[in-house]
């Protein structure tokens, strides 16, 4: 038997993120990185027994958009307002021939091709780098789109006051805020880290033209919500698996100014909290986040090294909200039984919950071939084991 709520899902997030203890942890889903493959969410629909036209939220990652109905049965605390593509952007999926194989291509607003095969629709990954072999002259002429165009966030506000004021939930934007992986996305993975050694001045200009980017972005898009949020989600991945994937220096001296500057920036603008998306093992990072102005972290890696749940909970919990760490994605999820994934749930919010300072996710989206049943075994132990009294 669960207990029963004593707060709304909003007083409830505010509260957490406070670093006050609510009525028990909120829970999330339906965000660009605490959400659901499209597979994983037809198997679910399917296991309860819901219907819904599935529309596809990020075709990147093929993520599902998560329908009310699927929300309100797993007790889903969150809902997002994002901003849109601009008039002038015409880019869409097109399909495409090569060496037999049909694909799916998608060219963002940057230029950056992400294809994904129609014999095997799982993600899209990038096929094309549009300066990957530009010059620094070149790079400074390349058409980059603006950031403040006002036709991106035509009908917005009206759709979070309708959120704010017709319903009881904390309200999250869509991710945003890619100071740097933008930046290898458009050159290339192994040539942005070359230049990192070889030619610091195409890292500084290109680092620099996507925060003016972003600083664009984020002066329009909370003059229309800022006053509305809860919660702004930006992110850049900077660890792997076992650490860094590049100098903790290199961070320091080239990429934290820009994302110190841009969270300040949006801080400057809206009283909502700064939640900041990086996988992999990225305890290094914490202080430097905390001291960018980052309120929390997502998605908390645990079952890698140094993300034991225990030990950042007492390391960092208290300047630090922890948004995800719910299960170990990898592991046990995909693989588990629903009474598995229930007894690991309940031993990850025990740690994570004391004082508050919580939010429970998946770590990451959950994937292609998770078990309906355990996606509902993972919301309904997070719902009874996350109660405060």
């Amino acid at each position: 038997m669960t207990q029963r709520d004593t707060m709304t899902s909003r007083q409830r997030l505010q509260t957490a993120i406070r670093h006050e203890v609510p009525d028990r942890v909120p829970l999330d889903l339906g965000g660009f990185q605490t959400g659901i493959h499209r597979l994983a969410y037809l198997d679910l629909l399917k296991h309860l027994g819901i219907e819904d036209d599935v529309t596809i939220l990020d075709p990147v990652q093929q993520l599902a958009k998560p329908c009310e109905a699927v929300l309100e049965r797993l007790r889903i605390d969150t809902r997002y307002v994002v901003a849109h593509g601009p008039e002038s952007f015409t880019g869409g999926i097109e399909q495409n021939t090569r060496d037999g194989r049909l694909w799916h291509d998608l060219k963002d607003e940057f230029g950056v091709v992400w294809s994904m095969p129609d014999d095997e629709q799982l993600y899209m990954d990038i096929s094309h780098h549009p300066l990957a072999a530009a010059s620094i002259d070149e790079i400074r002429n390349y058409p980059f789109p603006r950031g403040d165009d006002p036709t991106r966030f035509t009908g917005v506000r009206e759709a979070a006051l309708r959120l704010r004021n017709e319903t009881p939930y904390a309200l999250c934007t869509g991710i945003g805020g890619v100071v740097y992986e933008t930046c290898w996305y458009m050159r290339g993975l192994e040539r942005w880290f070359m230049d990192t050694i070889e030619n610091l001045s195409v890292c500084e200009l290109l680092l620099d033209r996507m925060a003016e980017y972003w600083i664009g972005f984020y002066t329009a898009f909370m003059a229309e919500v800022g006053d509305l949020v809860d919660v702004v989600m930006i992110g850049d991945d900077l660890a792997g698996q076992r650490g860094p994937l590049f100098s903790p220096v290199t961070y320091r001296e080239l990429v934290k100014p820009r994302q110190k500057r841009l969270v300040q920036h949006i801080k400057s603008l809206t009283n909502a909290k700064i939640w900041y998306h990086t996988c992999g093992a990225c305890t290094v990072y914490i202080p430097e986040l905390a001291d960018n102005g980052v309120d929390i972290l997502n998605p908390v890696q645990i079952g890698i090294e140094d993300m034991e749940p225990q030990s950042l909970k007492a390391r960092f919990g208290k300047q630090m909200v922890f948004w995800g760490g719910g299960i170990d994605a990898q592991h046990v999820l995909p693989t588990a039984t629903p009474a598995e994934v229930r007894e690991h749930v309940r031993r990850n919010i025990s740690a994570f919950k004391p004082g508050g300072g919580y939010v429970f996710n998946n770590v990451h989206n959950i994937q292609a071939g998770v078990p309906a049943a355990n996606v509902v075994a993972l919301f309904d132990a997070a719902h009874e084991f996350g109660a405060y009294a």
